[in-house]
């Protein structure tokens, strides 16, 4: 199968996508669908700078890399087109391969605005073509953990959800910045909702039910970077934002998403889920418990120390089974889909749920009210 890989000299294509998923297969000898058949991933490496992928190519042995994005298209030995450009390439991109008749896999958020995620939805659907989008938080260690917690009732009635996440992006003067510059720029697609929000929709969803309402409030906490040239230029997007989503049964999520925080919690995100039975904080690959006939009594008293170790009052969730990387997990399921017919739903509608919700986001915080999320369907 030959897979036309367009974005992998940016970081999440590169480490992500071709590394730790695509090559890693090959290095287990292919994919195994169980019936005798082995996929054997061919990857195209596609992009504008041709120095950059033949520089790629070489590292790992690869054959094909191209900078004509229509002529790999027009190819018919191709059969997956994905895409991890920057978002504002993504849109117009992803309409070509559709209309190539290439299956999409693509990097979220699929579009700038809901009516381009909505119509390349219809398009998809119209041409008869497989897709899928990115959602890699689902298969992440700690997730997964806190998932078999939900599904075996361990919380009761969930009552609340409360996400932190994020980290100290260095502004790039005295110290290089871990992120491009374009993410703090918002006529290039940058910004942390933009770019956060789409994640915290499907976990959110999957996990504890639909968003139904969202009350944001954004900020520019550092307002000049530098980019790789060692320039400086006004950052104009969101680098951080407070969000207070209302969800299907009831419970209210909180979750606070900063390139303007230095960590202090054990992850580089964190959620913490209480309900009646019981309460756990899961972050990327970790997961602890407090269930309700251990929890504690604690007495607020101001006057004197503190006399117990809250943390010690936790018990780690085991892994109870091996862990692969969320990526290479994500693009398995999604090639037996193509070549297997095996069930799969994060499409590009459930993508377009991700690009509604950063729109609405930001929109909440611009005119500084709670705005319902409508269901949306094709």
């Amino acid at each position: 199968m030959r897979i036309a890989m367009n974005g992998v000299t940016g970081r999440m294509g590169y480490r992500q996508h071709l590394v730790r998923s695509i090559l890693a297969l090959r290095e287990q000898g292919g994919l195994d669908l169980g019936d005798g058949t082995v996929l054997w991933p061919e990857p195209i490496l596609v992009g504008r700078r041709e120095h950059a992928l033949k520089a790629l190519a070489d590292r790992h042995g690869l054959e094909h890399v191209s900078t004509d994005v229509d002529a790999v298209l027009a190819d018919d030995s191709v059969d997956i087109y994905f895409d991890a450009q920057v978002t504002s390439a993504r849109e117009d991109a992803l309409k070509k391969a559709i209309a190539a008749g290439k299956h999409i896999y693509t990097e979220k958020p699929t579009a700038t605005g809901l009516d381009g995620a909505l119509e390349l939805a219809r398009l998809a659907n119209a041409a008869g073509i497989k897709h899928g989008v990115v959602q890699d938080k689902l298969f992440l260690p700690g997730l997964l953990k806190l998932k078999r917690l939900i599904d075996g009732g361990f919380f009761g009635r969930i009552l609340s959800v409360r996400g932190e996440f994020g980290y100290w992006v260095f502004e790039g003067d005295w110290q290089e910045a871990q992120r491009p510059s374009w993410n703090y720029r918002a006529e290039d697609g940058g910004g942390i909702v933009v770019d956060m929000f789409p994640h915290w929709e499907y976990v959110l969803h999957e996990l504890f039910g639909r968003v139904k309402s969202v009350q944001a409030l954004t900020a520019t906490h550092v307002p000049q970077r530098w980019d790789e040239n060692g320039k400086p230029y006004d950052a104009t997007a969101d680098d951080a934002a407070y969000g207070v989503f209302e969800l299907d049964g009831g419970a209210i999520a909180q979750i606070n998403s900063s390139w303007a925080v230095r960590v202090n919690r054990d992850e580089l995100v964190e959620f913490q889920v209480d309900g009646t039975e019981g309460s756990a904080v899961a972050g990327l690959r970790n997961c602890r418990v407090q269930h309700r006939s251990a929890t504690p009594k604690p007495v607020w008293n101001p006057d004197i120390p503190a006399t117990e170790v809250f943390r010690d009052q936790w018990q780690e969730v085991p892994d109870n089974g091996e862990f692969d990387n969320g990526f290479k997990a994500q693009w398995e399921l999604f090639l037996r889909h193509v070549y297997a017919d095996a069930p799969y739903h994060w499409d590009l509608l459930a993508g377009a749920r991700g690009v509604q919700l950063a729109e609405l986001g930001l929109k909440s915080s611009a005119e500084g009210r709670r705005l319902d999320v409508p269901e949306i369907a094709l």
